[in-house]
């Protein structure tokens, strides 16, 4: 029992001990912040397919700081900060995660992956059935990813940070990380985390947004067919020519984005192709499994010592108001639409312009129906939100494409 070492037998403890005070209780925050997701996504509250391993993940990350041979705190999951090839061949053979990290978070492979779910999921039938309502509203509710900017900039981050935080208002994660990567790499950990934390608001806290603009007699107005009008029928081989001229044309003017078109179009291609085997693989192993992982790495990568940046409560405040501006956008072209289309047509489906699918569109049908049971507007909020998707990818593109060319 000479020399018993309390440091060696309980790191996990001892380095809270050791650790400046800020770290310490920033650490045990974060181990009941992601023990709360956790009863949260249990709950239904939040998405749980992401949110358990994402709180598990970062209650587990911040509990396992242990001394490392060279007397520095670390963790044997991963090291997203490094750059050095020896360095990483190294520890890819030590961080039991970094491998997932390296190949498929750090360089986008995994946000591809779940747009290419998403796609597979997207019926843009609804699109073509509205195409100008569907795309406005998808414009209007990008107000956060465009007004978020200035914002940002004048609070002190550079036009990268700002329009890699301001994406957060499209409500779409995989392009959240995709755009920081190329923007903003030095931040693309804590505005994923953010995005990701963020977009159970969309669900949460939209529902309130539109009893807050839309008075009851608007909400639950019911959009007035003409019933001798044939419904349009759109066949599968139209919406396939769609999506590949559609991609076509996007990656003719922005290839930097391409990657993120090929995925979402690809999945969009093979629902409309038939191929019922490779759409199951798609939409469930692949989507299904992407997006736990993709909520694992996004839990292990809050860890105190990454997320103590001084920006971190500036971005989480940037975040909040980038959605908020992107939901009041929607609903604000939402009432544009009611008076052109003079009173037929409901103010609250703008809000499902906002690019997180399904959950906008859900959420308008859902506080619809609460006023009129026999409302639908679920189709118009459908291709509201598909359009979305793709506004959002679009405006991506100009960012990644334009803002470095800028000085």
């Amino acid at each position: 029992m000479n020399n018993f070492d309390f440091a060696q037998l309980f790191q996990g403890i001892y380095t809270l001990l050791v650790s400046d005070p800020v770290i310490a209780y920033s650490r045990i925050g974060l181990i009941f912040l992601g023990i709360l997701l956790v009863h949260l996504g249990r709950k239904g509250i939040l998405e749980p397919m992401l949110m358990i391993p994402m709180g598990l993940g970062m209650a587990t990350i911040n509990a396992s700081v242990m001394l490392m041979p060279d007397g520095t705190q670390g963790n044997l999951f991963v090291d997203p900060m490094l750059t050095d090839t020896d360095q990483l061949l190294e520890m890819l053979q030590i961080d039991f995660l970094q491998p997932i990290y390296t190949f498929t978070f750090s360089n986008g492979l995994i946000a591809c992956f779940v747009f290419m779910g998403i796609g597979s999921l997207l019926d843009i039938g609804y699109i073509l059935k509205a195409p100008f309502s569907s795309m406005f509203l998808a414009f209007c509710a990008e107000a956060g990813t465009f007004l978020t900017i200035p914002i940002a900039i004048a609070m002190g981050l550079n036009l990268k940070e700002a329009a890699s935080i301001a994406m957060v208002g499209g409500a779409d994660g995989p392009m959240v990380l995709f755009t920081s990567l190329s923007l903003a790499k030095e931040l693309f950990v804590p505005i994923t985390v953010v995005a990701y934390l963020y977009l159970g608001l969309t669900y949460g806290g939209y529902p309130y947004l539109i009893k807050l603009l839309v008075p009851a007699r608007l909400r639950g107005k019911d959009i007035k067919r003409d019933p001798n009008k044939t419904i349009r029928v759109i066949k599968p081989s139209t919406k396939l020519y769609f999506a590949v001229v559609i991609c076509v044309i996007l990656c003719l003017l922005f290839p930097v984005a391409s990657p993120l078109f090929f995925s979402l179009f690809l999945g969009i291609a093979v629902r409309e192709s038939g191929l019922t085997k490779i759409r199951e693989f798609i939409e469930g192993p692949l989507l299904y499994g992407s997006t736990f992982f993709l909520g694992l790495l996004l839990g292990i990568l809050c860890e105190a010592h990454l997320l103590l940046n001084p920006k971190i409560l500036l971005l989480l405040v940037l975040g909040i108001l980038a959605l908020l501006i992107s939901g009041i956008g929607g609903i604000a072209g939402g009432y544009i639409l009611y008076f052109l289309k003079k009173g037929n047509y409901n103010p609250a489906i703008g809000i499902a312009g906002v690019s997180c699918v399904p959950s906008t569109a859900k959420v308008v049908q859902k506080e619809v129906s609460k006023v009129n049971p026999n409302a639908l507007v679920l189709p118009e909020a459908l291709g509201a939100n598909i359009s979305g998707v793709i506004t959002t990818a679009i405006i991506a593109g100009l960012y990644i494409t334009l803002i470095p060319l800028l000085k």
